[in-house]
């Protein structure tokens, strides 16, 4: 399964590395292929040096203004000239989408995904992988919006809430009918 992950590039504590390392070992012992913003730097460095020494593919999506950060050793990197371009690019190639944690960048990737979802214009299984507890207050304001009619589907169709790598993947994997 291609799963895109979107997630970010700061440099980030152990809080935070150390369950994106399990979480991209996981994909690539799964043998799964790792979509990304194609940065090799903070946690995005982190996530696909997990998958690579996995055993897993790396598909990156980089932008012209952060090709200097590409990673230059994915199995495919494309450069993309824009960010729309770039999300529209990530969310073509993959199967499956995992939010992780992240600034405005990855809040703009998932906010879109959903939205997609809510109109129905993509049926592809989202998880919001809640490290640390990172989503609660997100994951509360989505409840609230659910529970006071904003959203035109249940909550629960557009988006599953993991604690850890291991739900998210097995809810991607139950999606997928994968065995």
């Amino acid at each position: 399964m291609n799963i895109c992950v979107f997630l970010s590039a700061a440099d980030l504590d152990e809080r935070y590395t150390r369950p994106a390392r399990e979480f991209a070992e996981l994909l690539g012992k799964g043998g799964h292929t790792l979509v990304w913003g194609g940065s090799d730097v903070g946690l995005m460095k982190v996530v696909a040096d997990g998958v690579e020494r996995a055993g897993g593919r790396l598909v990156g999506v980089s932008v012209e203004f952060l090709q200097a950060k590409a990673r230059p050793q994915a199995d495919e990197m494309v450069v993309a000239k824009d960010l729309a371009e770039r999300k529209a690019l990530l969310l073509g190639k993959s199967d499956a989408i995992v939010i992780m944690v992240g600034g405005t960048g990855t809040l703009d990737e998932a906010t879109e995904i959903l939205e997609l979802k809510k109109h129905g214009l993509t049926d592809k299984p989202v998880v919001l992988l809640n490290t640390e507890g990172f989503y609660d207050g997100l994951k509360q304001q989505f409840q609230r919006m659910d529970e006071e009619g904003f959203l035109p589907v249940p909550l629960t169709d557009l988006v599953f809430f993991a604690d850890d790598g291991v739900a998210a993947l097995a809810y991607l994997e139950e999606s997928a009918g994968v065995q």
